[in-house]
């Protein structure tokens, strides 16, 4: 199995910190974390693979390490299991310049762990591991550091979060705590297989939603959070809820943003796809540094719809978040073939 090395140095021991209140953290994430295993082999099934590679994972921690990549201090809230896998975790985000201090071992539980098939290019079947219950959901709201949450200059939590107790009440409380201070941003990422039905998770997001400045997801996911799959008419409930800046991915279609000073439509960047997994937490992180810039919304989405497109044509997801340059780098290329 081929392993990428994420950084220099060994593990640090499980809380090992320097003394001292640490400053706060210009992106903070809450959620899910965990040990992608992606084949190395493309378009054929997890029976037919011959090897594989071992790489950090979880959406909200993706997104952690892009805005790092951007050159943001960057640290994620979660859990991991007090395994190997665990401190893999820990190294992993060590190697990415991200801030573990807030990641802490839930004893008796599994790192988790998500393997996937790989058919480019729009077929990335997964498969979760370890999530039974997954260490990230046990995050209580007694554990929160509420001064790093209110802090953050921008924190990010998902609707999965949301999908069982006692992550649900943990994640709600840092949301009230933050009362909508800064930039608070909701990542809709529904995944089926964490709910016993959509329209549960319709009723979680709807408390969550008032709660956030912006909210960002594709289709599917807006219809699970506000009940409609047109794309303006998603947006526009996200508004009426209380969102500055709602954020519709629509795949081949694009990206639709609207906010306050209008609508604003941005067409895919064409890249060969070679897997898809990681696009939307490239965009995330390339989201994250674009609001924390002040960039006007238009130029914040294109930058985050190019960061993604360069993930969506790599095989990793965390390894393969790009820097600030090579995004530019993309839309010159964009615009020149434009």
């Amino acid at each position: 199995m081929n392993t990428p090395n994420p950084g220099p140095g060994d593990a640090s021991p499980i809380g090992s910190r320097p003394a001292g209140p640490p400053d706060p953290a210009e992106v903070l994430t809450m959620g899910r974390v965990g040990v992608d295993i992606y084949p190395d082999q493309v378009g054929v099934g997890l029976d037919e693979v011959t090897s594989f590679g071992k790489y950090l994972g979880g959406s909200p921690t993706n997104v952690a390490v892009a805005a790092a990549r951007h050159g943001r201090s960057a640290a994620v809230v979660t859990r991991v299991g007090d395994d190997p896998l665990g401190r893999f975790v820990h190294r992993a985000l060590a190697g990415f310049g991200v801030d573990d201090r807030h990641v802490r071992a839930v004893p008796g539980t599994a790192t988790p762990v998500t393997l996937c098939e790989i058919f480019p290019p729009d077929d990335f079947p997964l498969y979760f591991y370890g999530r039974d219950p997954a260490p990230d959901l046990l995050i209580g709201a007694g554990e929160l550091d509420l001064d790093a949450v209110t802090g953050a200059g921008l924190f990010w939590v998902t609707v999965t979060g949301l999908c069982r107790e006692p992550s649900r009440s943990a994640t709600l409380e840092a949301l009230k705590a933050r009362d909508r201070g800064g930039i608070t941003v909701i990542d809709l990422d529904y995944r089926p297989m964490f709910w016993e039905s959509r329209e549960e998770a319709r009723r979680w997001a709807a408390l969550a939603l008032p709660y956030a400045t912006v909210a960002a997801g594709n289709l599917d996911e807006w219809e699970t959070a506000v009940g409609t799959r047109d794309p303006w008419e998603a947006a526009r409930r996200g508004l009426e809820l209380g969102l500055e800046l709602a954020v519709v991915k629509q795949g081949p279609e694009g990206v639709l943003a609207v906010d306050a000073t209008g609508a604003f439509r941005v067409p895919p960047v064409p890249v060969d796809v070679v897997n898809g997994l990681g696009a939307g937490d490239a965009f995330g992180g390339a989201l994250c540094h674009g609001l924390l810039s002040g960039w006007d919304t238009e130029r914040t989405v294109r930058f985050a719809n190019a960061a993604g497109a360069i993930v969506a044509s790599r095989l990793s997801c965390s390894d393969a978040m790009p820097t600030s340059a090579e995004v530019e780098a993309k839309l010159g290329e964009v615009s020149h073939v434009g």
